[in-house]
């Protein structure tokens, strides 16, 4: 099936209704062990269904064709509050799911984590550019020490002849020094902490081939994704006598959220899409905390539905593209291809290039080319 037949009455992800109504509808329906006490911050205003960055989630997301295995699987992860892991051949279509399901629901923006071999948690809770403050601390600290000495010399000018002093003596302390000014500037919450921030309707967060992380980073998930809370020492030691501090997110480095006494709990659990392209195994309480799904390779209904829709073209016997997706199809039992290389194949068809039928061969082997299996 390449996409769902029928719309089925629970479904909020791709269900009935407008999307603030199915919004109202996952708020209602919270799993009590799932409910969390964030407290929002009334200054602070999430991006909304605008801009370049919302622009982009929806037009990833308007192209992706879901079936209904997994549609059932992300209402399933929606109603649960659960991390949704997806997993797949590269090119199905994984990260593009996240975009849908942020298009389909109004969410906003997808915040993105690509995950490398030396990603570790605090990159997805929060960046402190401890470096940088010091650096800024040590320029007001010369300037200070400037100023004093250009204030010394100006008062010996004013000298009389009995009252000598020596313009070259150190100037005067300004006081004792700081080890740095103002901490908000250096900090600035990741696409995790960002997701977590309390909001009266959900994120979406992708976390992008966590299959590629170091071996730990799953596992020290696991309270974040319980708890849906994380502390940021660096305002949690100063909360004594600054219990609130604005900085900045993933969305806007500008100090824009408050942060009360260092610690960030959601209101609303993020909707977490975690991908994976099957290069390793994850540990039993990690997988105990997601809804699983693989998404299997698009059969030849849906990868025709989804030239349609991602290219704008209308059904008919006249379409152009038919022998494109048949060759797709051969190509693909010898080795893995994308669907976007297909979607690339129809577009220089529609745009008149390679037109000699004689060129059909070298066409094919230069845009269709196997990611894996013999090389053509």
């Amino acid at each position: 099936m390449a996409a769902a037949e029928a719309t089925k009455d629970w479904w909020i992800y791709q269900g009935a209704g407008t999307p603030a109504d199915r919004q109202a509808r996952l708020t209602e329906h919270r799993p009590p062990w799932r409910a969390f006490k964030g407290e929002p911050d009334p200054g602070y205003t999430p991006p909304g269904t605008f801009g370049a960055a919302w622009d982009e989630t929806l037009s990833r997301g308007a192209g992706y064709v879901p079936d209904e295995a997994e549609i059932d699987a992300v209402n399933t992860a929606l109603y649960l509050r659960r991390p949704l892991l997806v997993t797949g051949k590269p090119g199905v279509g994984k990260s593009t799911l996240a975009h849908s399901i942020a298009a389909d629901l109004e969410l906003g923006p997808v915040l993105h984590w690509p995950i490398t071999s030396r990603s570790s948690l605090r990159d997805g809770l929060y960046q402190y550019d401890a470096i940088g403050r010091l650096h800024d601390a040590n320029l007001r600290h010369l300037d200070a020490a400037a100023a004093a000495l250009v204030k010394g010399q100006h008062s010996a000018d004013k000298l009389t002849p009995r009252q000598p002093t020596s313009i070259t003596s150190p100037p005067p302390a300004a006081g004792p020094r700081t080890p740095g000014g103002p901490i908000a500037p250096y900090l600035r919450l990741g696409p995790l902490g960002t997701a977590l921030v309390a909001q009266e309707r959900p994120r979406v967060l992708l976390v992008d081939e966590i299959d590629k992380s170091d071996i730990d980073l799953p596992g020290d998930l696991l309270t974040v994704f319980e708890e849906g809370s994380f502390e940021i020492p660096e305002l949690a030691r100063i909360a004594a006598h600054q219990s609130k501090v604005k900085i900045g997110t993933q969305d806007d480095p500008e100090p824009h959220v408050e942060i009360e006494r260092g610690r960030v709990q959601c209101l609303s659990f993020p909707i977490i899409v975690l991908t994976s392209n099957g290069e390793r195994d994850f540990p039993p309480p990690f997988l105990r905390r997601c809804i699983r799904l693989n998404v299997e390779a698009p059969s030849r209904e849906k990868l025709t539905q989804i030239v349609r829709q991602r290219l704008d073209l209308q059904a008919g016997a006249d379409e152009p593209y038919h022998d494109l997706i048949e060759a797709f199809l051969t190509r693909r039992v010898e080795g893995d291809l994308a669907t976007d290389q297909l979607l690339n194949a129809v577009q220089l068809r529609l745009s008149g290039a390679w037109s000699d039928d004689g060129d059909r061969t070298t066409f094919l082997d230069t845009v269709l080319q196997r990611l894996t299996g013999p090389l053509t």
